[in-house]
């Protein structure tokens, strides 16, 4: 069977980000080595041209992503998290909102922040020491975790920390959960 066809089959012959049926095809996600089922996703036609074409983005297509990005397909999910953490930045808190409870297992994560783009500005705590990957850190408020469903108290350690493409997220474990934070309220220890 071809990656093609098995991608049909996969997604049920749909756009696997919008569920359209119009105009659908493979879309390899960079990068790219050798092509495989694994790192593709099925795509249609408008979904195709705005991953393309990022500064030509319509917002409103993407709240798909609010389904999308719970897919069992792991291109999908990291195809997700692509595509949330273009829209992030631009004002809208959806995307922000999304990019908080979406989880992604640690070499899916570390795949979608893979086409990343370096960040300008070093990403500080809130006496401006510089997080590096692996640091831990002190929540310095009270903070709801909404993927999560718990509350992350003032206190509370968060460990083994990633950098994310702003400068004002972090990404780490806290309480059992792989989160996404705010720098804003966070010292590192």
């Amino acid at each position: 069977m071809s990656i093609d066809s098995a991608l049909l089959k996969r997604g049920n012959s749909k756009c696997e980000f919008c569920k359209s049926d119009k105009n659908l095809s493979a879309y390899d996600i960079p990068p790219i080595t050798q092509r495989s089922l694994d790192k593709s996703v099925l795509v249609c036609s408008s979904c195709l041209h705005q991953i393309k074409n990022q500064d030509e983005m319509e917002p409103n297509h993407w709240r798909c992503l609010n389904d999308s990005m719970w897919s069992d397909v792991a291109a999908v999910q990291a195809m997700s998290w692509r595509l949330l953490s273009r829209l992030s930045g631009q004002g809208l808190g959806w995307p922000e909102e999304l990019l908080e409870i979406l989880y992604l297992e640690d070499d899916v994560k570390k795949w979608a922040m893979s086409d990343m783009r370096p960040v300008d500005e070093p990403t500080v705590d809130i006496n401006g020491v510089p997080f590096t990957v692996g640091c831990s850190a002190i929540m310095t408020k009270d903070r709801y975790i909404t993927g999560a469903n718990f509350m992350a108290k003032r206190g509370w350690v968060v460990k083994n920390i990633g950098l994310t493409n702003k400068s004002t997220s972090i990404d780490g474990n806290l309480n059992g959960f792989r989160v996404v934070l705010g720098t804003g309220y966070l010292k590192i220890i």
